[in-house]
């Protein structure tokens, strides 16, 4: 990673923040971006301490001119861009039936189409450098998980777009890596939308219990140095994918029962 260039979206805090530490401390110059300007400073700041070369960029990744102006910014002030990590994300928890359709909408605006713009605009500056591609996706991107169907959605599409990607450019040098988090702790679950699009403000689950943001990021950046394919993350993501595939039917039930266990489900136990 020494004097590599990684673009985090998504870095104002948990994996992305984590991620920016992790990479940052093994050598590489660091650009990060989130739309909290005000939480982006502190990251920098605390990054600075630690001795890591960063660039701070403003930017909502829903909107294609923000993204084009951060690969442009990244460019012009490092002259390359070595590996780029599409992190931003946003969650919902709320069923279907409830939901305005325009919190679906604003979810897959972030989620995938921010990993869209990102890609599409990277992708020369990667090619040149056969670089690193990376989207963190979710155990959600495999495996419909309800109340969150619009989450669900959109890793489904980050996940696909991936695959497509990685395929498309076999014969170029660029390694493109799906990494797949179970239950991590960070901030999406409070900052998870609800029915009408606002944010709920607490977690359902016991954060205490999940792998923490900076051994996610360890295994991250494990899984680009050796430029794997697919990470899937936690005993319990690995079991749900395998078991997906092979026992579907009996996974709508599990899947089911496990989060109707969650504080204040809407689910019937």
């Amino acid at each position: 990673m020494k004097d590599k260039i990684v673009l985090i979206t998504g870095a104002s805090s948990g994996i992305g923040k984590a991620m920016a530490f992790a990479f940052g401390r093994e050598g590489a110059r660091i650009v990060i971006c989130a739309r909290n300007a005000a939480a982006l400073a502190t990251v920098r700041a605390e990054l600075e301490q630690a001795g890591i070369t960063v660039l701070a960029l403003t930017a909502d990744v829903s909107v294609e001119a923000d993204v084009k102006q951060l690969i442009d910014q990244t460019i012009a002030h490092f002259g390359r861009l070595d590996i780029l990590i599409n992190n931003a994300g946003i969650s919902m928890r709320s069923m279907l039936i409830d939901t305005d359709p325009a919190v679906i909408q604003k979810v897959m605006d972030i989620n995938f189409m921010g990993t869209v713009y990102a890609t599409r605009y990277a992708l020369p500056h990667i090619i040149q450098a056969k670089g690193s591609i990376v989207g963190i996706s979710s155990i959600a991107g495999f495996r419909g998980l309800p109340v969150r169907a619009g989450y669900s959605a959109s890793k489904f599409a980050m996940n696909g777009f991936l695959e497509a990607v990685r395929t498309e450019l076999l014969h170029t040098g660029v390694h493109v890596l799906t990494a797949c988090p179970g239950f991590t702790a960070s901030n999406i679950r409070v900052a998870a939308l609800d029915a009408h699009g606002q944010a709920k403000g607490e977690t359902m689950r016991d954060e205490e219990s999940m792998m923490s943001a900076e051994e996610c990021a360890d295994h991250i950046l494990r899984a680009v140095k050796s430029r794997k394919r697919e990470l899937i993350l936690t005993g319990q993501g690995k079991l749900t994918v395998f078991l997906n595939k092979l026992l579907p039917a009996f996974m709508d039930k599990m899947v089911y029962n496990t989060l109707a266990k969650e504080k204040d489900s809407p689910l019937k136990q």
